[in-house]
């Protein structure tokens, strides 16, 4: 198999990863790879060369992106999603034992969760912490 095709496959799946953290370390790092894919075709041999750049591109994408992110927080009207979600019903898509993750959706959103408590599927939950892409739920009937 080509270096390219693995660079490719790489940043795929590093993209698909990103859409579900809803972060964009993922993002940078899956642009990193597209990158050393590029540098792949046009150097197949400098597996070095395709590892630094790619490297290089996502440091440099992190390191400045950080600034944009911290400013766009930071602007009037900005919401972010997630302090909105507390509190909030969702049910149980994937059922979630404690000290493991399951999945649960709240509006149109699917969201990694976690409890202390077993849940299974279809079960109503309350949002009660979110994390960076993780939340915390408990059974919607012991709260009320």
């Amino acid at each position: 198999m080509h270096a390219w095709v693995i660079w490719l496959i790489a940043a795929g799946i590093l993209l698909v990863f990103e859409m579900m953290t809803l972060t964009f370390y993922l993002l940078w790092l899956s642009l990193g790879a597209a990158v050393a894919a590029i540098i792949a075709l046009i150097a197949p041999e400098g597996i070095l060369l395709q590892v630094s750049v790619g490297c290089l591109v996502a440091l440099v994408l992190t390191f400045f992106s950080k600034p944009l992110v911290k400013r766009l927080r930071a602007s009037k009207g900005f919401q972010d999603i997630g302090t909105e979600l507390v509190g909030k019903q969702g049910v149980v898509v994937e059922p979630i034992e404690p000290g493991q993750f399951g999945i649960v959706k709240i509006g149109g959103d699917t969201w990694s969760a976690t409890s202390f408590e077993a849940l299974r599927k279809d079960e109503l939950v309350r949002v009660m912490k979110r994390g960076s892409t993780i939340i915390e739920v408990q059974r919607w009937e012991e709260i009320i």
